[in-house]
């Protein structure tokens, strides 16, 4: 192992912490593993999975279909065959979804906390009859449920599955080995959290973003997306 691995596993053996696998990447974008429970190759990611969402926003911004300012209810205008009482969500864009200022309450639409059966067999729609607790754009608060927004917002413009988009555009391109998606009742990606995969494929997308969308001489994402994400906090 190399000594920063060594000092790593040295600092866990002192603290209280429950590590599964660790996984670094060097500049050259080499792998090594730090095994600390055997357990299967992938397990949840829980929010990681935001990561790999605002990265289907971020593939979709380089082929010129999405924008920031977009607005959510327009992308999936075909999706809402009916009326949404309160009409803050027209203005809800992709931008205040990526920043967790949508007007969603904290914690909204969380799969990992309550049973799904509470939000009905229509996500989309569940989400879209509750009243927003703040204009969108004022405030910043946790929420789930915008990045199941945003995984419905991928799927729309890819014209495909989102978990689907990122093996083609994403997956495939990393060598990711396995990975696969908790999806809503009516099979839509959940986005925000039941991403499985492993570190090592894990650790590779940040080696992405810190390489200006580059892997190992390899172009994924473009250096404006790169910086727009950065810069914005997504």
């Amino acid at each position: 192992m190399s000594k920063f691995t060594d000092a790593l596993a040295a600092f866990l053996d002192s603290e209280p912490y429950d590590a599964i696998r660790i996984s670094v990447c060097d500049k050259d974008g080499n792998i090594e593993n730090l095994e600390r429970t055997e357990l299967a190759y992938c397990q949840n990611t829980y929010s990681v999975a935001k990561f790999f969402t605002m990265t289907a926003i971020g593939l979709l911004y380089d082929r010129g279909l999405v924008k920031p300012e977009d607005k959510i209810c327009d992308i999936l205008k075909d999706e809402i065959t009916y009326d949404i009482p309160d009409k803050s969500w027209y203005s809800v864009t992709v931008d205040h979804a990526l920043t967790h200022s949508a007007g969603l309450p904290g914690g909204f639409l969380d799969i990992d906390v309550h049973n799904s059966t509470e939000f009905t067999t229509d996500f989309l729609r569940y989400m879209l009859m509750t009243q927003l607790e703040y204009e969108p754009g004022t405030e910043s608060r946790y929420s789930d449920g915008a990045f199941y927004l945003l995984a419905r917002v991928a799927e729309k413009l890819s014209g495909m599955p989102m978990d689907d988009f990122l093996w083609k555009e994403l997956f495939v391109k990393l060598g990711f080995r396995e990975a696969a998606w908790s999806h809503c009742p009516m099979g839509h990606a959940m986005g925000a959290t039941g991403f499985y995969a492993n570190s090592a494929d894990m650790v590779k997308l940040g080696y992405v973003y810190l390489n200006g969308g580059m892997y190992r001489g390899r172009r994924i994402l473009s250096e404006e997306w790169i910086s727009l994400a950065t810069e914005k906090e997504y």
